[in-house]
């Protein structure tokens, strides 16, 4: 199991980027509500611990997981974000329910990140019981949602610096941020 030997709550903020300036929305299903809540506080104290202002935070309430991805497409459309996070949690059932949510969800989510410039990250819980989702909410490993937020922050300052006049690269940096050049690499074969 991934997360068998982390803790998802975890994570060195000298690592993160500056997120001040940053805009995040939030779109959480209503469904299993005790979980995306606890996915939901999650992700919120993360933004509000890397200094992203409590009025750049925007929540939106959809009634299930498969609406996350209406909910994060009218979200990108409409409120100039720089990531939008999809909380939802779906457990496994006696049908196939489970794999057609699971499975459209996921494919949604994927194209919204190809179609469209803005990040859409991925925070559906899809496991076989509640007792494992309740441990990825708040529980013993941690919380989903603080990974989710803080993979948000790294990819809204990626979003961020692509689009700047100068390239940046992953250095080979114990502390793993991103570093910015002030003036392009010679590719090879060039």
């Amino acid at each position: 199991m991934a997360t068998e030997n982390k803790n998802l709550s975890e994570y060195d903020k000298n690592t993160i980027p500056n997120a001040k300036d940053f805009r995040f929305g939030i779109v959480v299903s209503e469904w299993n509500d005790t979980i995306t809540e606890g996915l939901y506080n999650g992700a919120y104290d993360a933004l509000v611990d890397c200094d992203v202002p409590l009025n750049q935070i925007i929540r939106w309430n959809v009634p299930g997981s498969f609406e996350l991805i209406y909910g994060a497409k009218k979200m990108l459309q409409t409120q100039n974000v720089d990531a939008v996070i999809v909380i939802g949690c779906v457990i496994q059932g006696e049908t196939k329910h489970f794999d057609f949510v699971c499975e459209g969800v996921t494919q949604g989510i994927k194209d919204l990140n190809v179609q469209t410039d803005i990040p859409v990250i991925f925070c559906v819980l899809t496991d076989n019981t509640m007792q494992q989702s309740i441990d990825r909410s708040g529980g013993i490993h941690g919380n989903k949602g603080t990974e989710a937020a803080i993979a948000a922050i790294k990819m809204a300052y990626i979003r961020q610096q692509a689009s700047m006049s100068h390239p940046f690269h992953q250095p080979l940096l114990s502390t793993g941020a991103l570093q910015i050049e002030d003036k392009p690499r010679k590719i090879e074969n060039e």
